[in-house]
């Protein structure tokens, strides 16, 4: 299986008084308007995969929603194991789509790179940023920790919109 592990894209800031709920901020006009772009470059670029999961914070949520929009990749379906860094939860919603070839996980940094950097046997403390937009991906020849997986490709949002 080949995961690919997206980066919401630009959300707006940390307000506790306009987003009480951190859960619910949202993403920017600005932040949507260029990850439709890098969606676009993405799209030209991956094969589309056959699911993708999402964080059910809404910044994840509607990055996923602008993939299934722009570039037709499936509905999002939701995750909460991709709100937090819990790579075990993650591999069992792997498992639990054993059968597909690719999967989109889309959710929040540091838990993608450090889930990442987990796929690959390394470290989560190892240095790996996902800017907000990019996107990775892992080959796993298997769905455990035992054997590790590949960095196949990462690109950061401003290489995906020049794709496009």
């Amino acid at each position: 299986m080949d995961p690919y592990l997206v980066r919401h894209a630009i959300a707006g800031v940390r307000d506790v008084n306009q987003w009480p709920d951190d859960s619910l901020r949202p993403l920017t006009k600005e932040g949507a308007q260029r990850f439709r772009k890098a969606a676009c470059g993405l799209g030209r670029f991956a094969p589309p995969p056959e699911v993708v999961l999402g964080s059910p914070f809404a910044r994840a949520w509607q990055t996923a929603e602008i993939l299934a929009e722009e570039v037709d990749w499936p509905d999002p379906e939701s995750c909460d194991a991709l709100k937090e860094y819990a790579p075990s939860d993650v591999m069992a919603a792997l498992a639990s789509h054993a059968s597909a070839g690719t999967v989109a996980l889309v959710g929040h940094e540091p838990y993608l790179s450090a889930l990442t950097l987990t796929l690959m046997g390394q470290s989560p403390r190892a240095s790996l940023e996902l800017k907000k937009g990019a996107a990775a991906c892992v080959r796993l020849e298997q769905l455990d920790f035992t054997n590790p997986g590949m960095l196949l490709w990462c690109l950061p949002p401003r290489a995906l919109r020049a794709l496009a």
